[in-house]
């Protein structure tokens, strides 16, 4: 392992790199990111870390401030790796990640988009309504943590707060750690899954799925419905796999979300994807619309379509829309909130679009327009399959700038679409996550 400079030094940051942080140059021309630093300051530094190519630092000192620098709101800036852009301004976070974006496509597309689209965004705090919290038995501390990973992964930070988690989850950190200290088995609970829906007559609100390495005796089962109760939040245990997640308390759990601008309610289990963010996700459903500018007659397929997020808002324009997912109980659970919904003109059907799709009844359809919202390894595979001169437009929402810029690459430079306009969506503010849409038309 190579040696670590413990003395101090001066650097002037010039960048700020993907992950956000500070990029310097020391003497000689290698390459420093600096944790904690902003593009136009001059701060005293630390190496942390020392490879061939790169080294890495941390921020002792803010010698000469940018003036977008702004006081971060939570007390666990710096040690929580929840979010590291905390010290930036808001309104320059998004640009950043648009800058991101636009150099993905230049990099690795080879491409740009005709139209730059304005940044979405919305809600800074109190947004996210899906995550993961680590927990920790500390014996130093004689403390369980709850909360999430420091920035040293081999950590869990100790949080007494968090102001980007919706407001229903925040109140439990601290209770949660309790609780789980309390417990007989508290040190065979890793992590505590929360997911927050919208609480109706019929549907219930928060709900936190406890995954323990063994089962749980009688007065730990006891402890987390009264739990529940207390908190007024549902309680799932996940013994082993996905798949072993089962309700605790209440014995028949639901839960759901309304797209209110579409009339629409998506029902969901604890352990689905849902976005994160529920404002953004409206903002980001109605820009897909328009860009896709459907009409009443025309049918749209929408891959990657998980529990109809997209498919479902975009039956109430469309002749017909049909999507398809990999996991069967996701396209099971569209299926049933297309019944919820009234829609007879949403059909799901199941298939993992890593693999060749070719002989598929529905790859055979045809369709006039495409959504595409894959995983971060992006939509590469069924890009190649699809008959792609049938679609009039493509609309490509991706959680990835470069997966998007290398699929870009290929509609543009291989298969002759144009790149006509993409932008940001500030899916996770103050984190370095980019989310991103473009869009495509044929010829």
């Amino acid at each position: 392992m190579a040696r670590i400079d413990q003395t101090p030094f001066e650097l002037q940051i010039i960048d700020l790199s993907h992950d956000g942080r500070g990029v310097a140059r020391r003497e000689g021309g290698k390459t420093v990111f600096v944790a904690d630093a902003l593009p136009g300051e001059r701060v005293l530094a630390r190496q942390t870390g020392r490879s061939r190519h790169f080294d890495e630092a941390a921020t002792l000192e803010v010698l000469e401030a940018s003036p977008d620098r702004v006081a971060p709101r939570c007390a666990h800036f710096g040690v929580c790796s929840g979010c590291v852009l905390q010290h930036l301004d808001e309104s320059r976070q998004i640009l950043a990640k648009q800058r991101v974006l636009l150099e993905n496509f230049e990099r690795i597309g080879h491409v740009a988009p005709g139209a730059v689209l304005p940044p979405l965004t919305g809600g800074a705090w109190r947004y996210r309504r899906k995550g993961r919290f680590s927990v920790r038995r500390v014996e130093k501390k004689d403390r369980t943590l709850v909360g999430f990973r420091e920035r040293d992964p081999r950590f869990v930070a100790d949080l007494r707060e968090c102001h980007t988690v919706v407001p229903e989850v925040a109140a439990l950190i601290v209770p949660l750690s309790a609780l789980v200290d309390g417990l007989q088995a508290r040190r065979e609970v890793p992590q505590i899954e929360f997911i927050v829906g919208d609480p109706e007559p019929e549907f219930d609100g928060a709900a936190l799925v406890f995954r323990h390495l063994q089962p749980l005796g009688e007065a730990d089962l006891a402890a987390l419905r009264q739990f529940g109760q207390r908190h007024r939040v549902a309680i799932h245990l996940q013994p082993r796999g996905v798949d072993s997640v089962h309700p605790l308390w209440p014995e028949r759990p639901r839960h759901a979300f309304r797209l209110d601008p579409w009339g629409i309610t998506l029902s969901f289990r604890p352990l689905d994807f849902i976005q994160v963010n529920a404002r953004l996700n409206e903002v980001m459903i109605a820009r897909a619309l328009e860009l896709l500018d459907l009409r009443p007659g025309e049918r749209v397929l929408d891959l990657f379509c998980g529990l109809g997020n997209f498919t479902l808002p975009i039956a109430r324009t469309a002749a017909e829309v049909v999507g398809v997912e990999g996991e069967a109980g996701l396209v099971a659970r569209a299926r049933d909130n297309a019944a919820l919904n009234g829609l007879g003109n949403a059909v799901f059907h199941a298939a993992d679009l890593t693999q060749d799709q070719r002989g598929t009844p529905w790859m055979r359809q045809g369709f006039d327009k495409l959504l595409l919202d894959p995983p971060r390894s992006g939509a590469i595979e069924v890009l190649k399959q699809l008959p792609l001169e049938r679609f009039g437009r493509i609309v490509y929402v991706s959680c990835h700038p470069g997966s998007l810029a290398r699929d870009a690459g290929f509609l543009v430079n291989e298969r002759g679409w144009r790149l006509l306009s993409a932008g940001v969506m500030d899916m996770f503010p103050h984190t370095a996550h980019v989310e991103s849409i473009a869009l495509f038309e044929h010829g």
